[in-house]
């Protein structure tokens, strides 16, 4: 599985995660995955889940006129696993996870996805 499917298949992942509470980290991986988990995609689904508070207080100091709640669930899904990225993963350089995360959008996005993620994570690339 390739880095791009991985991040992919975390976003799916992700937001069967944030959509539902009856399934465990382990059931969601397994509904979203048949074959043996890739070990990046698990990296990135359970250290998203594992950092979920951080990441949101990361998010929510760089909102501007937007509050967590108030986010499309798919904008805040990709903008919490790039911000996972970001602050616990140093072995992906910022420029490849913001671009991702603006592939990410056009996929499972729409064009605004796109520009409100950039703008968002373009802030944590300056820091």
């Amino acid at each position: 599985m390739k880095r791009r499917e991985a991040r992919e298949k975390a976003i799916q992942t992700l937001f069967q995660l944030d959509n539902t509470e009856l399934l465990s980290v382990d059931e969601a991986i397994t509904y979203v995955t048949e074959e043996p988990a890739n070990p990046f995609y698990e990296q990135l689904v359970r250290g998203t889940v594992q950092n979920k508070d951080e990441i949101d207080k990361a998010i929510v100091g760089e909102l501007e006129n937007w509050s967590l709640d108030r986010l499309p669930k798919i904008e805040r899904t990709i903008l919490r696993l790039a911000i996972y990225e970001l602050l616990f993963n140093k072995e992906v350089p910022h420029r490849v996870v913001l671009n991702e995360a603006i592939e990410l959008c056009k996929t499972f996005g729409d064009e605004k996805s796109g520009r409100f993620v950039n703008g968002v994570l373009s802030k944590f690339a300056e820091s």
